[in-house]
C-alpha cells in the first residue's frame, strides 16, 4: 500500500487560507484517485466528509461545501497531492485526511479556523 504523510494544518483566521501537503510513497501513485477527507470535532464515530478529488488524469469534484474556495491538485512526479483553502469559515475547522484509491489513508492534520 501506498503510504501518506499530511503536512500544512494551522491556525487560521477566518478569511485566511492554507495549503496542505500529502506526500506518497510507492511507485503506483500516479494511476491513483487521490482525495482530501476531513472529520469535524465532534461527537465519536463522526463520518468522515469528502471534501475533494482528483483522478490520475487530473479530472477534480468538490463537496458543495467547498466549491469554488478550495483547490486540489497533484504533482506525479513528486507524488505529492495538495488542497489550497482558500476564504477558510470556521466551519471548516477539522482533521482533514489524505486518502489514496488503494485503501491508504494518512495520519490527518488539524486545520482550525478562528478568530
Amino acid at each position: 500500500q501506498v503510504q501518506l504523510v499530511e503536512s500544512g494544518g494551522g491556525l487560521v483566521q477566518p478569511g485566511g487560507s492554507l495549503r496542505l501537503s500529502c506526500a506518497a510513497s510507492g511507485s503506483m501513485f500516479r494511476i491513483y484517485v487521490m482525495a482530501w477527507y476531513r472529520q469535524a470535532p465532534g461527537a465519536p464515530g463522526k463520518q468522515r466528509e469528502l471534501v475533494a478529488a482528483i483522478t490520475s488524469s487530473g479530472t477534480t469534484n468538490y463537496s458543495d461545501s467547498v466549491k469554488g474556495r478550495f483547490t486540489i491538485s497533484r504533482d506525479n512526479a513528486k507524488k505529492t497531492v495538495y488542497l489550497q483553502m482558500n476564504s477558510l469559515k470556521p466551519e471548516d475547522t477539522a482533521v482533514y485526511y489524505c486518502y489514496c484509491q488503494d485503501g491508504s489513508w494518512g495520519q490527518g492534520t488539524q486545520v482550525t479556523v478562528s478568530s
